[in-house]
């Protein structure tokens, strides 16, 4: 298979798709991933041993590290009836000990992914320099939170200075999972400008098959699942609870003051906001971590990037890697695990591609395997379930 050309329409059609992919097996944490106890130990540990995340922040940001942080005494004193090893939620730089590897960015300071998305082009260039650096070449997590940027971007200004660059990135760090996230609630109505960009944010990742930490959607509903985004809530949780354009009360504060500290919710200082709101933003990190490593596991035949789908990218990898003898990996298209990337691989990928099971069809020549590219790559995607809560 050394010299395979297939016909350039397959090339210009796969770059276009590449660039633009559609819909796969996109991840969207929000506030039904802020149930802690419903994550199962094993996907919690599958987390803490797949991961090595980035985390690029500033005061907003801070808050899921925040919460994270009091979430290891909360559960080794038994909060919301956990029961898990001492120091299970810890979380580090390194993964030392047995933690959670997370680097957190400088901040407002002139370190690793200092500020936040919301300074552009300083997050892309910063994710770019940091990824290049060999010192990082284990971390496959990328994550940026806003400040309150997303407040006055334009529809273009959003798809210029965040999403087409996330994209980018993803397209040329393919084994870097990147996440992307909404802005802090401001407390606006849902015809403001704040509540569009959110809601562009999360169209453009369902229709892309992305990963979104809503950010926006978890501090706008309480634990019994009370929706407060269309009564001017803000990021302190106030809210207008009697609909005369002032916000009189507070969600978070009343939720608290109805429940135990230390049983149901635990103290914290998360920036900006009250402790139970920081409470539910380390829940739903801890979804998205075990929702990603999940991701990771259990590869399906022809799924080179890993991200839940066969698709044009995974059948540019195998093209790339066409003929290489010996130590190819699944990621290079080697799926039969014989060491050499030939024919033979065809066979998964085609599999992968119609969501056959048989095996037993023929591997396809370069123009039938074009033609299936071009007719069928969009709409024939295999996606895994992925298993991460408890039993």
């Amino acid at each position: 298979m050394r010299g395979l050309r297939l016909p350039f329409v397959l090339t210009a059609s796969a770059a276009l798709l590449w660039a633009s992919p559609g819909p796969g097996a996109g991840i969207v944490v929000d506030h039904d991933d802020t149930d802690i106890t419903a994550l199962s130990e094993t996907a919690l540990s599958n987390a803490k041993a797949r991961l090595h995340i980035a985390y690029g922040h500033t005061s907003h940001g801070s808050q899921l590290a925040t919460g994270m942080t009091g979430l290891v005494g909360f559960a080794d004193a038994g909060g919301l009836g956990l029961s898990l090893p001492a120091g299970f939620f810890a979380w580090n730089d390194g993964g030392l000990g047995g933690a959670l590897d997370l680097m957190e960015g400088d901040g407002y300071g002139s370190g690793p992914l200092d500020q936040d998305c919301g300074y552009y082009p300083n997050w892309v260039n910063e994710t770019r320099e940091y990824l290049d650096d060999p010192v990082n070449s284990d971390v496959n997590v990328i994550i940026w939170s806003w400040c309150g940027q997303a407040s006055w971007y334009t529809q273009q200004d959003m798809i210029d200075d965040y999403l087409a660059p996330m994209n980018q990135l993803e397209i040329d760090y393919r084994d870097v999972h990147f996440v992307y996230m909404t802005g802090h609630l401001d407390g606006g109505s849902l015809t403001e400008n704040l509540h569009l960009r959110n809601q562009q944010i999360r169209d453009y990742c369902g229709a892309n098959g992305k990963t979104l930490y809503d950010f926006a959607d978890i501090e706008s509903y309480d634990p019994e699942g009370n929706y407060y985004g269309d009564k001017l809530a803000n990021d302190n949780c106030d809210y207008d609870s009697d609909g005369d354009g002032s916000r009189d009360r507070n969600w978070a504060v009343d939720w608290q003051n109805a429940h135990v500290e230390g049983v149901d919710w635990y103290s914290c200082t998360p920036a900006h906001t009250q402790p139970l709101n920081g409470n539910r933003k380390a829940y739903a990190a801890w979804a998205l971590w075990a929702e990603i490593a999940a991701l990771l596991d259990e590869p399906i035949p022809g799924d080179t990037d890993r991200d839940g789908n066969v698709d044009c990218r995974d059948y540019l990898t195998l093209k790339g890697h066409l003929g290489t003898p010996g130590g190819a990996e699944w990621r290079h298209g080697d799926f039969d695990g014989d060491g050499d990337v030939d024919r033979a691989d065809f066979l998964a990928l085609q599999e992968g591609f119609s969501g056959s099971s048989g095996g037993s069809s023929p591997v396809p020549e370069p123009t039938a395997l074009s033609l299936l590219a071009l007719g069928s790559l969009a709409a024939m995607k295999r996606k895994r379930r992925r298993r991460i809560r408890a039993d």
